[in-house]
């Protein structure tokens, strides 16, 4: 069963969003969603300071099953990626909310994450997938 940290907000399109305390983003794809793809084999992730507005594609998630774009949840500046996917990209199925992230932004408009989901929410999505 799918967890959904009531601590993130959730795009409808499966990335997860958490605020640190430093104001910047952290940025991954859910356990609803790693569930769906299966074994994560292959992570794309994107360039040091690229700028994303909503929607932009990220990165690619491959696994045993398909591959997947990434899109950005919210608009901003990547800072930092998490370079271990790159040889541990099962991290994604084993921690997708925690050492499983994918990438973080300095966001450009917090008020964007007005238009996602709570957790509540999107198990609401997720359930209404399944039937």
């Amino acid at each position: 069963m799918a967890e959904f940290p009531g601590d993130l907000k959730y795009a409808n399109s499966h990335e997860w969003v958490r605020i640190e305390d430093d104001g910047t983003a952290t940025i991954g794809i859910s356990d609803h969603a790693q569930e769906a793809l299966g074994d994560v084999v292959y992570v794309e992730l994107p360039e040091l300071e690229l700028e994303l507005n909503v929607g932009d594609e990220a990165g690619v998630v491959e696994s045993v099953k398909a591959a997947s774009d990434l899109y950005a949840p919210i608009s901003g500046t990547i800072i930092e990626v998490n370079s271990a996917l790159e040889d541990e990209p099962e991290t994604v199925n084993e921690a997708p909310h925690d050492k499983g992230w994918f990438f973080k932004m300095r966001p450009a408009d917090l008020q964007e994450l007005e238009a996602l989901l709570n957790a509540d929410g999107y198990k609401r999505l997720c359930e209404s997938e399944e039937h």
